[in-house]
């Protein structure tokens, strides 16, 4: 059966019971349908911190074709910890429309390891992307509207840096003229869109701890410059208020349920190769305070997503992972040592020992960069042979590294018991979670940090007008942020092409962009794009309805 048919055979609780299982009464429980619900952020407020509770971290190899199935890890995992006695609970993110009719299809996991209700978080879910969107371009008119009304802040529109967002693929949008039509439609301009969750909205939606600091965050923002350089805030417009009414609904978690009932909080999206690709600190915390163990992820490889999640999310929000947990694929191994997509399920031991140069950097950054304790997971296929297994299993506990094979795809959480135990005796492993670098380096030395540390590359490149950019933005106070690099998620280089462990290559800058409110600077590098293009042939193609019911969505 496919993702979909097996999302529609499920047995699922209503909400309230999932919420009860939590120790959730339903006054706190605003619901949306039968199978899904937020939860009240009063109730949350004044729920006591449990010190004890575990934080697990799943995080990737670099991603490829072949597949990884990072989240269905962390589904299966958090599945499998309830098998095993233990009191837990999933923290994820909410899947975007983007790659939904792009190139992935869902994103709810797969096989017998998913959340659901599948279509309903796939599709819209509860209008959390919808009112980010509308806060993003509430602010974006009132832009507008100021400067036809006489502009008294002087706003310079050449220097406008506030893009209007969709959540949608659409590379028609990337670069546009608006406000065409005459005296009453405005000034002509250059614009652009970005998608949903590139935008400083959705991350601002994800790094606040409550209402008065996501308020306070949307008052920070930086929407341009006035003619004498000066910067323009939210604030200057009066625009918080109204944006914070618009995204109090969406503020609160969505609790939801995985096949196996296990309770999950789905809230917040951002990608991680374009911004950092972590769900909500409020759905985070929220997690920790109602079981003993919250599985979470964050998005692509331990390059791009992990080091957000630890240099942005947990230095800005007190939270440390006390175990990582790092998903591969022999088949995706294979690929990154060479192996043609068309054979890769064939048996290729070369390919396999040449690309695990890509899991061994990985393994490293986490344990000797970030500090944390590692376990290796490998998604079990039917093409795996033994002679496959044995050899990848030899190579990573050659790194001093556990491995576990899990089928949690096939079987769900039965397939991740072994995965579970694993990661309950890591947990008990002191750590020393470490930054990649300090908050007081300069904006420069954090960009050389993460490109040397993490990526392989042997310098940083950049012209004299990006050089001038993060000096201006150092001398104006913004030093101490940390930074969001958006590049390819397919390769440690920003060439999407180099597979395995490329060394030594070069991470050009081709753009900054200051997120004042959500507190980091995105430094924007390579040919990626914060609006996303459509493939040749769109996932959409596959999506209809049919006898009253979603088919092809994955």
């Amino acid at each position: 059966m496919s993702d979909i048919e097996i999302a529609q055979r499920a047995e699922m609780k209503p909400i309230f019971e999932i919420g009860k299982s939590l120790g959730i009464s339903e006054e706190y429980l605003e619901n949306y349908g039968r199978y899904k619900a937020k939860v009240s952020l009063k109730y949350l407020e004044k729920l006591p911190a449990r010190p004890d509770s575990k934080l697990i971290l799943v995080t990737a190899i670099s991603p490829t074709p072949a597949g990884e199935g990072k989240t269905t890890t962390t589904v299966g995992l958090g599945d499998a910890l309830r098998h095993i006695g233990k009191n837990a609970m999933l923290a994820l993110r909410e899947p975007s429309l983007g790659p939904v009719f792009g190139m992935k299809g869902g994103a709810a996991g797969g096989g017998y390891a998913q959340v659901v209700p599948m279509e309903d978080i796939n599709l819209h879910f509860t209008g959390d992307f919808n009112a980010i969107a509308l806060a993003n371009n509430l602010l974006a008119a009132l832009i507008d509207n100021h400067i036809h009304h006489g502009n008294l802040l002087d706003i310079d529109v050449r220097r406008i840096s506030w893009k209007r967002v969709v959540d949608m693929n659409d590379r028609a949008l990337r670069e546009i003229v608006q406000s065409l039509g005459g005296v009453a439609n405005g000034f002509p301009r250059s614009d652009g869109f970005d998608i949903v969750v590139a935008s400083e909205i959705m991350a601002i939606f994800c790094l606040a701890t409550s209402i008065d600091d996501l308020k306070e965050r949307i008052s920070n923002i930086v929407i341009g410059y006035s003619r004498s350089k000066a910067p323009i805030y939210a604030r200057d417009l009066n625009a918080q208020g109204a944006m914070t009414v618009i995204l109090k609904d969406a503020f609160q978690p969505n609790l939801v349920q995985t096949l196996e009932n296990t309770p999950a909080f789905i809230h917040g999206g951002p990608f991680a190769n374009i911004a950092h690709g972590c769900n909500s600190v409020i759905a985070t915390k929220s997690a920790l305070k109602l079981a003993d163990y919250v599985v979470t992820e964050a998005g692509f490889g331990a390059d791009l997503g992990a080091e957000k999640f630890i240099d942005i999310k947990c230095r800005k929000s007190g939270l440390a992972p006390s175990a990582c947990v790092l998903v591969a694929t022999i088949r995706a191994i294979k690929y990154h040592g060479g192996a043609d997509l068309k054979t890769i399920t064939a048996e290729n031991l070369e390919a396999l020992e040449a690309g695990m140069v890509n899991l061994e950097r990985h393994v490293k950054n986490i344990r000797d960069v970030y500090q944390l304790p590692v376990v290796v997971s490998i998604n079990k296929f039917t093409s795996d042979t033994d002679a496959e297994i044995a050899l990848l299993t030899s190579k990573v506990e050659a790194m001093g590294v556990k491995i576990v094979l899990a089928d949690h795809w096939a079987r769900g959480g039965a397939g991740a018991e072994d995965l579970a135990h694993a990661v309950v005796e890591l947990c008990e492993e002191p750590k020393k979670m470490s930054f990649v670098y300090p908050d007081n380096a300069t904006l420069w030395e954090k960009v050389n940090a993460v490109a040397t540390k993490i990526y392989g590359a042997s310098e940083v490149s950049a012209d004299a007008k990006i050089r001038n950019k993060l000096k201006e933005l150092q001398e104006s106070g913004y030093g101490e942020f940390p930074i969001c690099i958006a590049k390819t998620q397919y390769s440690f280089s920003t060439d999407a092409a180099l597979r395995g462990a490329p060394s030594n290559h070069v991470l050009n800058i081709r753009e900054v962009r200051l997120s004042a409110g959500a507190q980091f600077i995105v430094i924007v590098c390579g040919e990626i794009m914060t609006m996303p293009g459509l493939p040749k042939v769109p996932s959409s193609e596959r999506i209809d309805y049919i006898d009253g019911k979603v088919v092809g969505l994955f």
